[in-house]
């Protein structure tokens, strides 16, 4: 089959949503699909407003179509709805074609933390762009009743998965700092939500692995927190696997990747009870959420490394992939 994936992020960004498409075109590649990535490093582009590491396709949408018409796709799916997926989407409405979409991002509540727009105006703006799509692709059930909820509608499961034999348990000595060693993994940015575990009074180490457009503000602040930036590949499963709790303050997650790849190095869970780590985290057994989140990282701590390798095994890269395949709208079949 001849897959079109249109997104506003991709490599070398280093975030879920990347990692999620990768690991899924990586898969489709392997089993003789032909898949066509559209991001906006084809395109001219701008960085981000308050979020340079972003770029911006600048009015791709003539480029868009003429790419996609020659392509001749079997499926198109819009991964998010920047300017990439507004041209991929503009392009399907005017050819009466059939499309999917994904909900990877709470943009309404990132709109928010940044600008003075109301998250009902947001949503009602983003459930219309959501609304032609053949299926609205999410990553949890917890999230799919959300959404349904708000008034989306079409949604199907596309769950995540996690590579184990790159996130796997390591040698603790790869860290030489006091213990425990908490640590967060992640783009440094006020979503993130950083600063409720950098303030808390815990003893031992605090990491923070990632890089974004909070970080030089946030090692002002905190001298005391070891800030490392963005790892790749063996390097940042070796810092994660060094730690002994992971720390995830987020509350807007749609899922937490960052959670399963955490878990398979044998790391336990510390976060809030909300939407992306309840889609992850057994309770008591592979992290501890609660609203107090230093309560959170000193129950963790005491879980047992092998549930949450166990646990992490449970998903993989392979059945996400079908699940997306599942949730294709086939072009073929529907003119058939």
């Amino acid at each position: 089959m001849r897959i079109s994936v249109i997104t506003d992020v991709w490599t070398p960004l280093i975030n879920g949503v990347v990692t999620t498409l990768e690991n899924t075109v990586r898969i489709l590649r392997e089993r003789g699909h032909v898949v066509l990535v559209l991001s906006p490093d084809l395109f001219p582009s701008i960085p981000c407003p308050t979020y340079p590491e972003i770029r911006l396709a600048l009015f791709p949408w003539r480029q868009v179509s003429g790419i996609l018409d020659d392509y001749c796709p079997d499926a198109v799916h819009i991964a998010n709805e920047g300017p990439m997926g507004w041209a991929g989407r503009l392009y399907c409405r005017l050819r009466g074609i059939g499309f999917t979409t994904a909900y990877h991002t709470r943009l309404p509540e990132y709109i928010r933390l940044r600008f003075p727009v109301p998250i009902g105006t947001s949503y009602a703006f983003f459930r219309w762009f959501h609304k032609p799509s053949k299926a609205v692709m999410t990553a949890s059930p917890i999230l799919m009743q959300e959404l349904r909820n708000r008034g989306f509608d079409n949604l199907k499961l596309w769950s995540r998965g996690v590579d184990t034999k790159l996130f796997r348990p390591r040698s603790k000595d790869f860290l030489d700092a006091p213990r425990p060693i908490s640590m967060f993994v992640g783009r440094v940015a006020v979503e993130k939500n950083i600063e409720d575990f950098l303030r808390l009074g815990l003893p031992g180490t605090k990491y923070v692995v990632g890089d974004g457009p909070a970080l030089s503000r946030l090692k002002a602040t905190y001298p005391q927190v070891r800030f490392v930036g963005a790892k790749r590949g063996e390097e940042l499963a070796s810092y994660m696997a060094a730690a002994d709790v992971f720390v995830f303050p987020s509350t807007t997650d749609t899922f937490g990747l960052v959670l399963l790849e955490a878990m398979a190095c044998g790391v336990p869970v510390a976060a809030y009870p909300v939407t992306g780590p309840q889609s992850v985290v057994i309770q008591g057994k592979t992290g501890w959420l609660s609203e107090n989140l230093c309560e959170a990282v000193n129950k963790a701590l005491s879980l047992s490394p092998e549930a949450c390798l166990h646990h992490a095994e449970t998903f993989s890269w392979e059945r996400c992939t079908e699940q997306f395949l599942g949730n294709l709208h086939r072009l073929d079949v529907a003119k058939a």
